[in-house]
């Protein structure tokens, strides 16, 4: 069953979706102040005037995908940055900063099909950072059976002038994908938002949660491995120097979802074979017929390029400036990442957080309001390489953590709250706390306003595998939201179906009101967003 069209919202729905957006009763409001009726003006602009989807347009359809160190992310950067000058913002900037990893790369032709024992196009996509082909290649098939005990050696040994012009496959197939019974774009239920809220605080010396960690999980299975012939890079130089055609790699996903979500090493004296990604549904045709030792002929052309780059790349950084004497020095800011991964065009993972972040910053310009601290946006680059462009921002302006301890900056003093936003295009529900305990009651008077849309959880919880960690790292209050998930993990993160029909525009119109809402109301706030504490020392052995 196909999910690549998403329904546009009726009128009826779309007007429903707007009267959601209710003022809150007094009682709710109580003990924190809530400016509503500004937040009834960011409403009216997010819903009426919006230009989110005309924003992920622009960072989807023509400068989609945006991978790291790519030409068409500085297109994306130079372009997000021009928009935002033309909107009214100050200190528009391209800010860069250095890493001793980068590397351009670009897909410029790609084309994969079987010649024989029939036609057929090979469902696939380049992996990234791969080496390209020559112009066009053919060639036969080489499986390599499931074998646990294999090692290198014996590799070399039983395969060493045997695989010249070959297309490798180095993974069997694990039996059929699941079919699925259920639908693959779901909302979080009252039900699992309750248990969220219900979720109890850490014993006291639990940590801080907040060290940067893994991602947010895997979707799916492979197959099984022995040593990994696709990463190991003693087996690719073997592989290479024995002149294959291209490694076929056993994609995660079904129904012709390809999660593309690795890639090859960023290094050019790294072996320099061309990797593909291929779907499950077309690598479990050529594995079987080749098992059957029907003669199976690949034709592939993959044209890459490499783009020496040297060690610099940019964050897009804007604001709005504080007009309070005493407070302006202060920053909010609001930010998701900016780069994506290569198969799609990188819509639900971040086009929508970063378009959202950019029209959130459109409607408190175009609404003229003079916050007292200043409001800033940052999209970040080389997220996915390692939350790479967000933590060198933090360590320039903020602080780092090395072996000694944190170490800080004077900018950290004035940092107020940090919002992020990168877990697609759904709706937003609630908010993690990141084990701030502090806070809870003042997003929950926050979100009052959009109470009656949906959004009224806070949760102890914290969340992972993106830009928000690397302020929360070093003691800043950073959060994420907790957003409907829809087709996300099952469809979309890190895939080929990563595109801009993926997004639902009454969701991505409600979520430019709540970072805006949000970003007014911490820029507004007589004192700064409530720190946790920073955790005890270790103790000391004793001698």
């Amino acid at each position: 069953m196909s999910h690549a069209f998403v329904p546009r919202f009726v009128p009826a729905l779309r007007a429903a979706v707007a009267l959601a957006l209710v003022a809150p009763t007094a009682p709710l409001l109580a003990q924190e102040k809530v400016d509503v009726a500004t937040i009834e003006k960011i409403k009216s602009e997010a819903m009426d005037r919006s230009q989110v989807m005309d924003i992920m347009s622009w960072l989807t359809d023509v400068y989609g995908p945006r991978l790291a160190w790519s030409p068409n992310l500085t297109k994306a950067g130079n372009w997000a940055a021009t928009t935002m000058k033309s909107w009214g913002l100050s200190n528009v900037a391209l800010e860069p900063w250095s890493t001793p990893a980068g590397l351009g790369w670009e897909n410029q032709r790609f084309t994969f099909v079987a010649t024989a024992p029939n036609f057929f196009q090979v469902l696939s996509a380049p992996r990234a950072w791969s080496a390209g082909t020559k112009g066009k290649v053919a060639g036969g098939v080489v499986i390599v059976p499931t074998d646990t005990a294999m090692t290198l050696e014996s590799f070399k040994a039983k395969y060493a002038g045997k695989i010249k012009g070959k297309f490798m496959m180095l993974t069997a197939p694990n039996g059929l994908p699941s079919q699925k019974f259920t639908a693959d774009a779901v909302r979080l239920t009252d039900e699992q938002l309750a248990q969220m809220a219900a979720i109890a605080p850490p014993a006291p010396g639990g940590g801080r949660g907040g060290a940067p960690g893994g991602g947010r999980g895997g979707f799916g299975a492979g197959g099984l491995r022995r040593f990994n012939l696709t990463t190991d890079t003693f087996a690719l130089r073997f592989m290479e120097q024995q002149g294959v055609a291209a490694v076929l790699m056993l994609a995660r996903g079904s129904d012709g979802t390809i999660f593309t979500d690795n890639g090859a090493k960023r290094d050019m004296k790294a072996p320099q074979v061309p990797m593909v990604h291929v779907s499950y549904e077309s690598y479990g045709r050529i594995w079987r017929m080749a098992d059957k030792n029907v003669p199976v002929q690949l034709e592939l052309e993959m044209q890459n390029r490499f783009i020496p780059a040297d060690s610099t790349s940019f964050n897009v950084i804007a604001e709005i400036p504080g007009t309070d004497p005493a407070l302006k020095d202060e920053v909010v800011m609001i930010g998701g990442h900016f780069d994506s991964w290569h198969a799609g065009t990188g819509a639900t993972d971040n086009g929508a957080g970063s378009a959202t972040m950019m029209e959130a910053m459109r409607i408190l310009k175009a609404l003229d309001l003079k916050p007292r601290r200043t409001i800033r946006i940052g999209l970040w680059t080389a997220e996915e390489e390692g939350l790479m462009g967000s933590r060198a921002y933090v360590a320039k302006h903020y602080g780092k953590r090395d072996s000694t301890g944190l170490q800080v900056t004077p900018e950290q003093a004035k940092f107020a709250a940090y919002f992020n936003v990168d877990n697609g295009g759904g709706k937003i529900r609630g908010v993690y706390q990141q084990l701030n305990t502090a806070v809870a009651p003042i997003f929950q008077a926050w979100m009052a306003p959009f109470n009656a849309g949906g959004m009224k959880t806070v949760t102890i919880s914290t969340t992972g595998g993106t830009d928000h960690l690397s302020f929360d790292g070093v003691g800043l209050p950073g959060f994420q939201f907790i957003q409907d998930g829809l087709d996300y993990g099952t469809r979309t993160h890190h895939t080929n179906m990563d595109v801009y029909e993926k997004i639902q525009p009454e969701d991505m119109k409600w979520n430019a009101a709540v970072l805006a809402a949000f970003a007014w109301q911490a820029a507004q706030r007589d004192e700064k967003l409530p720190r946790k504490p920073e955790p005890a020392p270790a103790a000391r052995p004793t001698p």
